[in-house]
């Protein structure tokens, strides 16, 4: 009886060893593989080829629009680049093109400014943000932003309402997330700009991070026609 007991206590410990084993196998393995898993997936719902809506919201093609441009021209504006601090969890920073900096805006109507910054989210002055504006953006995809001469006249994308408040979808995903260092990237794409008193933008976002690391300080460049045009290059000389 005894050479029994000993011999199921052996069995019980050999048992739950190996259930140990298998429960740590399967924790390593889960540690490497949901993070692999879930950067493939960001992959896949940020490639053209796929679209998911959310509830409610009528589907619209991901791909880029793809502008008019023929060969380069030598005489394309002068592109700008500015550094716009959205690091505040509550506050919008306002930025108008015409003037080349953020504003300060005490009334969202107003027509003095074209996007707005709130940490990573961004979005434009018309549609369900200001009715009055005429905001909207095109996303161009991962073109040359040098090469990009000129823009499309219509079919620009302008805000609509949810729950709690505004937002574009162009620009809902305009970075990259990476789930093992957690840190965003800007996506290589151009967007194209219509501004709140219909004027023409191209732009691209490059960096999120402010000089001391810290997040919040939305880095783009960009090349504003401020004739009404859709060609951004210098006109003729006489």
């Amino acid at each position: 009886m005894l050479k029994e007991e000993q011999t199921l206590k052996k069995k019980k410990l050999w048992r739950n060893l190996f259930l140990l084993n298998l429960g740590i196998t399967f924790l390593l393995i889960g540690l490497y593989w949901v993070p692999v898993k879930m950067l493939q997936l960001e992959s896949f719902v940020d490639s053209p080829s796929v679209n998911l809506p959310k509830e409610g919201v009528v589907p619209i093609s991901d791909t880029p629009a793809q502008p008019v441009i023929g060969s380069t021209p030598t005489n394309l504006l002068e592109t700008k680049l500015t550094v716009i601090n959205a690091s505040s969890e509550n506050d919008w920073v306002y930025f108008d093109f015409s003037r080349g900096k953020v504003v300060k805006i005490h009334d969202k109507t107003s027509l003095e400014w074209d996007l707005a910054f709130r940490r990573s989210k961004v979005i434009s002055n018309g549609g369900a943000t200001n009715k009055i504006g005429k905001a909207g953006l095109i996303n161009l995809g991962k073109l040359n932003f040098d090469q990009i001469a000129d823009v499309p006249l219509d079919d620009y994308t302008s805000d609509t309402a949810t729950k709690t408040e505004t937002e574009n979808s162009i620009l809902l995903k305009w970075y990259s997330y990476n789930y093992i260092t957690h840190k965003l990237s800007a996506k290589s794409n151009t967007y194209a700009v219509k501004t709140a008193d219909h004027k023409y933008v191209k732009v691209k976002f490059l960096d999120f991070y402010c000089a001391n690391k810290e997040t919040g300080c939305i880095k783009m460049q960009y090349v504003y026609q401020d004739n009404g045009s859709n060609q951004f290059t210098k006109p003729a000389s006489g």
